[in-house]
């Protein structure tokens, strides 16, 4: 049983009876190990595989574990989700909790009754905004709150709330009195009647603790309260329970997942025995640096448990940095890269593009369509078939009819969506009606890039005029996507969310779009919000077992406004490369390349690739420590030297030089040199006058009566 485990992994398995928390970081063998535990308990008959009640969240997992135990010689040992097992437990004691009526019918969904709940309040709602409304409930369930103290609740808790709060609240309590004039119950309802069977009825709590006496909980970092209370009421202040999770992973809280019980469980188990997996199994070395690079500037909570990985497996490639002129040039270039990657003999299965929102998800299905790469979407619909996209196709067809031809395309799109209620404003508050304002917008910008490539057409032999796209031209190129994009595949190319990503792994990762504003998102406003985006990065890194790419482009669409890297890209220590392509309104070609020297922040680490970031050398974000002092006599020192040159001021320094240079206060030339905009020629000329300056030298110490000639 226990061989071939490494020591952390040994602890673990043969940890005293009691409480246990083992913290498993990406890659380490968490599911071996606590498998391994239970069956090693049993083996050697310290328990009866009878008594061991196993929960983890999705049945996928379940099913793993199950599997795993029996490869194992042991079974018998129950392992469900927390819904499963509370579903299993309530079905068995509802004739005794009921007093022999029938159960009542469990809802698949909560948007139905939502959406009737919202009009008897006077709330009229579509499917997306039912849909937000619905997760506003499950959070408030999950962290058990009732209507009535929702709003108190949702402000303390920094909701983004899908509409004024008291409003929410008015539809909760609505919700709630049409389930029981239904006679049905939700899956928090199920949780719940668990938790009341066992605490309010003696006779079913002594037999679900007479079953159950040793608890194992994978993935501990997403319990929400709800089932937090379950799991005290299954234990009854016993204390053999077993938990593995890893802090850095949380990705959930928007749902009511909290790691607090994870970060307090030694607190909260006096004695508890606390082991750490940091041995990665998964990722190549080059991976896993990369990951602790991002992780290691997190701060908060969760930081608290961060974990040092140590990549085990034999050295691979450096992680790939790639810069982009625009997202078709960047989604034209990961398509080739994949098809590179298949001909060579990774299986399309092996790899998987990673993006924030599933918006995103358009212009690499597009790319991956023209160059032949056969792909699925993970955890959500193909973009052209998402109902809000059908939808707007229909009203984009219908205003080719009403809308003037003349209209600039992108106008009439945004004319046209209307109809079926997208405003170019600031997108809805709630999840999935901002996902769906998401894809309308996706539309709107595939329009303007599409309005950028005018059509030409021929006129005799000799002679072309070109001619701008109508929307009924854009209404057929979205046609013939949809047709392209809707060809069923079975084996292919995974596009994934990282949300949606969290528990997968491929041997070729493409991470793309790391662009502030996409990563971390524009909606995360608080501290625990933009740490959570961090860990979301963190999560995707350590999907990749061999080959990892990450990417963002410096403009949204062509010609676009300019964009910045996202804030935690880490300096990689090599070079970078950028990518610059063109327009990619066609099959991806091949990009020119040029290297450049990737530059970190030296104040937080993160990578830096605009021109005055990395000039001053930090974030626009960072604190300053500039000498106001000394940038005073550089001030005055660079207006006497463009004096006697007869120039103006920046063409000796800029005023983001001085700033960097009173900043960083370099004391040798090779750290003046090493300064954005200080080349060989202006180290030559101004050099010695600035290191003295920056070791206190006065302004007329260094150019009483100097003059400065310019050579050719």
């Amino acid at each position: 049983m226990l061989a071939g485990l490494d020591p952390e992994q040994r602890s673990a398995v043969t940890a005293p009876a009691g409480p246990v928390c083992i913290l498993a970081g990406a890659g380490t063998g968490k599911t071996r190990a606590i498998t391994s535990r239970i069956a090693h308990r049993v083996l050697s008959g310290e328990i009866s595989p009878r008594h061991v009640l196993a929960v983890t969240f999705t049945a996928r997992a379940a099913a793993e574990m199950r599997h795993r135990i029996s490869l194992l010689g042991v079974h018998g040992v129950q392992a469900r989700t927390f819904h499963a097992a509370a579903l299993r437990q309530v079905r068995y004691f509802a004739p005794r909790l009921l007093a022999g009526r029938a159960m009542p019918e469990l809802l698949d969904s909560k948007v139905r009754l939502v959406t009737l709940a919202a009009a008897r309040v006077g709330l009229r709602t579509d499917r997306a905004a039912a849909r937000d409304l619905a997760g506003e409930i499950e959070w408030a369930k999950s962290s058990l709150v009732e209507p009535g103290e929702y709003v108190v609740a949702a402000a303390r808790a920094l909701r983004d709330t899908p509409h004024e709060p008291a409003k929410v609240a008015d539809v909760f309590a609505a919700y709630e009195q049409l389930k029981r004039s239904n006679g049905v119950i939700d899956f928090e309802d199920m949780l719940r009647a668990a938790v009341w069977g066992i605490e309010e009825h003696s006779d079913v709590g002594e037999q679900v603790r007479g079953q159950y006496r040793h608890f194992v909980v994978d993935e501990y970092q997403d319990v929400n309260p709800l089932q937090q209370r379950l799991l005290d009421a299954w234990l009854a202040g016993r204390n053999d329970l077993t938990v593995v999770g890893d802090a850095s992973q949380t990705i959930y809280s928007f749902t009511g997942a909290t790691s607090a019980y994870l970060v307090d469980f030694p607190r909260r188990h006096r004695g508890a025995t606390v082991v750490r997996l940091v041995r990665d199994y998964r990722s190549t070395p080059q991976v896993v640096g990369l990951a602790n690079a991002v992780i290691s500037q997190a701060r908060g909570t969760e930081a608290r448990l961060r974990l040092e990985l140590s990549g085990q497996r034999p050295p691979g490639p450096e992680p790939d940095l790639r810069i982009f002129t625009d997202e078709p040039a960047e989604a034209n270039a990961v398509a080739a890269r994949c098809r590179t990657l298949i001909d060579s003999g990774t299986p399309a299965k092996e790899i998987a593009v990673l993006f924030r929102t599933n918006a995103q998800s358009e212009a690499y299905e597009k790319a991956l369509t023209e160059a032949e790469v056969p792909y699925v979407v993970q955890g959500a619909e193909r973009f052209f078939e998402r109902t809000e996209v059908r939808q707007a196709m229909v009203a984009l067809r219908a205003a080719t009819r009403s809308i003037p031809g003349e209209t600039p395309l992108p106008a009439a799109v945004v004319e046209a969506l209307t109809a079926v209620g997208w405003a170019p404003d600031a997108p809805p508050a709630g999840g999935a009606a901002r996902e769906r304002w998401e894809a309308l917008a996706a539309l709107v910008q595939l329009a303007e890039e599409y309005a950028a490539t005018p059509e030409v057409l021929p006129i005799g032999e000799a002679a072309s005029v070109e001619r701008a796209v109508t929307l009924s031209d854009f209404t057929e190129e979205l046609a013939r996507r949809a047709a392209q994009q809707h060809v069923p595949t079975v084996d292919g190319v995974t596009l994934a969310s990282l949300h949606s990503a969290k528990g997968l792994e491929w041997d070729a990762v493409f991470l793309v779009g790391l662009a502030e504003g996409t990563l971390p998102t524009t909606y995360a406003k608080t501290v625990e919000q933009v740490e959570e985006e961090r860990r979301l990065l963190y999560v995707g890194i350590t999907r990749a077992r061999q080959w990892l790419w990450l990417s963002y482009a410096a403009a949204r669409s062509p010609g676009g406004r300019a964009r910045r890297p996202s804030r935690f890209l880490p300096q990689l220590d090599r070079s970078g490369g950028t990518e610059r392509a063109g327009s990619g309104t066609g099959p991806a070609r091949r990009p020119e390349r040029r290297r450049t020297q990737i530059v970190s922040c030296r104040i937080c680490g993160a990578t830096l690739l605009a021109g005055p970031d990395r000039k001053l050398g930090r974030c626009p974000t960072c604190p300053s420590d500039i000498d106001d002092e000394l940038h005073e006599r550089l001030r005055e020192w660079r207006q006497r030297v463009a004096g006697a040159q007869k120039v103006p001021a920046y063409v000796v320094f800029t005023d983001a030089t001085l700033t960097a240079l009173a900043e960083r206060r370099p004391g040798r030339p090779e750290e003046l040199i090493a300064i954005a905009g200080i080349g060989p020629r202006k180290l030559g000329l101004y050099g010695e006058s600035v290191l003295a300056l920056v070791g206190g030298a006065g302004v007329d110490d260094v150019c009483p009566e100097k003059t400065f000639e310019i050579s050719s």
